[in-house]
């Protein structure tokens, strides 16, 4: 079977999802930001995941973690922080993001049934050219060190780095990774009766736009 793993930031004005201000205030870009935790939590709910982690940059985890072990994300680039996540793991890991409120437990029961034979990890690619998911079956944080994140080309460089280490991989859905206004739009719209499309919809209810 498989861990799961989320990683998400302490939802606090001015430090999370600050491109989406403007034209969103940085309050609301926070309260964004915590509806897409708490959508990402309960999509998940129901897997069977062997063991649950938020991988947590923060003081105060949401509530909805409860019931998760909470590891803090260590200093360093992503890659690095990625890398010490799965050098902690020993069982097959899925990691997903909170930035893709609109998945759903349907998307990635595929990785928490028996993993197909030779398959070694999984890659969901992001519209962005990065990742919102990856799992590997022999977690090891050299696949990930590295590796230039936060860029366009990012899932390039990922699926490159399992490749070279001889890694069959098979490929979930892509999905949109919210990092801007016209991201997040997209995503409520793909999800309208999603915590996170309320949260933006009050938003733009109080003159966000």
């Amino acid at each position: 079977m498989t861990a799961l793993v989320v990683i998400a930031k302490e939802c606090l004005p001015g430090k999370v999802k600050t491109r989406l201000h403007p034209p969103l205030s940085l309050e609301q870009a926070a309260d964004v930001a915590s509806a897409a935790i708490a959508d990402t939590l309960a999509a998940v709910a129901d897997l069977p995941a062997t063991r649950r982690i938020l991988l947590f940059d923060g003081e105060h985890a949401p509530v909805e973690a409860a019931g998760y072990e909470i590891v803090p994300q260590v200093e360093g680039g992503l890659d690095e922080r990625l890398g010490a996540l799965f050098d902690l793991v020993d069982e097959p890991t899925l990691l997903i993001g909170m930035d893709t409120p609109q998945v759903s437990a349907s998307i990635l029961r595929p990785v928490f049934q028996e993993w197909p034979t030779g398959v070694d990890a999984w890659f969901g690619p992001a519209n962005d050219g990065g990742f919102w998911a990856l799992g590997l079956a022999r977690p090891t944080g050299d696949l990930l060190r590295g590796v230039p994140m936060s860029q366009d080309d990012t899932g390039f460089h990922q699926l490159a780095r399992l490749a070279a280490a001889g890694l069959t991989v098979a490929h979930l859905p892509e999905l949109v990774d919210v990092d801007t206004i016209d991201d997040a739009r997209l995503v409520a719209a793909s999800a309208p009766d999603s915590r996170f499309a309320t949260a933006l919809r009050l938003a733009d209810l109080v003159g966000a736009r």
